[in-house]
């Protein structure tokens, strides 16, 4: 199996807690389009494997007119046997989204729609920046439904400025009641370099208490769990049999190739990275060149991706497959560390199977770094 991925590093305006890539300036879309085709035709000797998912995310691909989005969707198939696409993903913002706009994703072979709620509650979405209302969402939602695509997923953040605990709750409930398929649910991040940052700073924005967070988070477990999701990595959960099949090849490092700028891709030993520079990107491609730069990850890195990806996933982390790959003495090393938070009930051992408990989760942080090669 394999994966691609498309970046699409446009947004009509930016939210003040993102640090992807992305930017305003839409007057070059037409050219980065023409050169994402030519590097996958650049790079199509890349996967070897049966290519069984594809995702175009951001960014927001959403804002892309329909005829460039037909324009990648036709390329890649030109380049790429895309016959065996199991899931095929877009992300899309709701003030983006119309029956003709769904209808003509359908009809491209999109079958997985994921959008960037965040909150259903129009004070929050104006305090982070967001362009959409709380009933656009709603409308946007049902309108995916309505054209077929069953299979959803709608982002939410907890933790955000000035949000309480009972609105949190009314914002899972309605994510529930609106029977979508899956979530992924985030805590607010602070990142360097975003507005956030600046505002946390500068004293204009207070951040959620852990203690907050963290009931913020069990609420979130408990109703999401006895609405009939499968809690089955960190940030996400989902009805049977609606995981994201793409977002978990990266948990259970599968292959894929990164098109686009700021794009990554993975081939089981090497990592490449495209830059984060529209102009450099498609001035490359224009001459004919690919752009990324490689990364030849030592056995240590492995070791930590393997421990901290897999230790975020339900079905956890395997100290036998550590052994194989890394050694008896990698597997032993880790087994120690790991017991203090086994005593303590933060991680949980059954046979060679290691899993963060519902109070290991919370420090998940802390437990992976600890793991971690030295």
């Amino acid at each position: 199996m394999a994966g691609i991925y498309i970046h699409i590093p446009y947004c009509k305006s930016k939210c003040i807690y993102c640090d992807f890539y992305s930017t305003p300036q839409v007057a070059t879309m037409e050219q980065y389009v023409h050169s994402l085709l030519c590097e996958a035709r650049l790079r199509k000797t890349e996967l070897s494997s049966p290519i069984t998912t594809l995702y175009i995310g951001g960014g927001t691909p959403s804002v892309l007119p329909l005829e460039l989005v037909a324009e990648i969707v036709n390329g890649l198939h030109e380049v790429f046997d895309l016959s065996l696409i199991e899931e095929f993903t877009i992300e899309v913002n709701p003030d983006d989204v119309s029956p003709h706009y769904i209808t003509a994703l359908r009809q491209l072979g999109i079958n997985r729609v994921s959008m960037g709620v965040q909150s259903f509650n129009d004070n929050e979405l104006h305090a982070i920046n967001r362009r959409h209302t709380s009933q656009q969402a709603i409308e946007a939602v049902r309108a995916i439904q309505d054209s077929g695509i069953g299979n959803m997923s709608i982002d939410l953040i907890y933790g955000l400025p000035e949000q309480s605990l009972d609105s949190w709750q009314r914002n899972v409930e309605q994510a529930i009641g609106l029977d979508v398929r899956h979530i992924s649910a985030y805590c607010l991040s602070y990142e360097p370099g975003t507005r956030l940052w600046v505002m946390r700073e500068q004293g204009k924005v207070q951040e959620a208490s852990d203690e907050l967070c963290v009931a913020m988070h069990t609420t979130l477990v408990s109703k999401l769990e006895q609405a009939g999701f499968e809690h089955y990595e960190i940030s996400n959960f989902a009805k049977p049999g609606y995981r994201s099949q793409h977002n978990s090849n990266y948990w259970n490092f599968t292959p894929y190739l990164g098109l686009g700028a700021a794009a990554h891709s993975f081939d089981g030993t090497n990592r490449r990275f495209n830059p984060s520079n529209i102009k450099e990107y498609i001035k490359a491609l224009s001459e004919n060149r690919t752009v990324f730069t490689m990364e030849e990850l030592e056995w240590w890195e492995r070791h930590d991706e393997e421990v901290m990806v897999r230790l975020r996933t339900s079905d956890g982390l395997d100290t036998t497959v550590i052994a194989k790959h890394y050694g008896s003495n990698a597997s032993d090393t880790l087994l120690r560390k790991a017991r203090p938070f086994i005593n303590q009930g933060l991680l949980n051992q059954k046979g060679t199977i290691l899993t963060l408990t519902p109070q290991g989760v919370m420090m998940s942080d802390h437990i992976i770094r600890t793991l971690m090669w030295d």
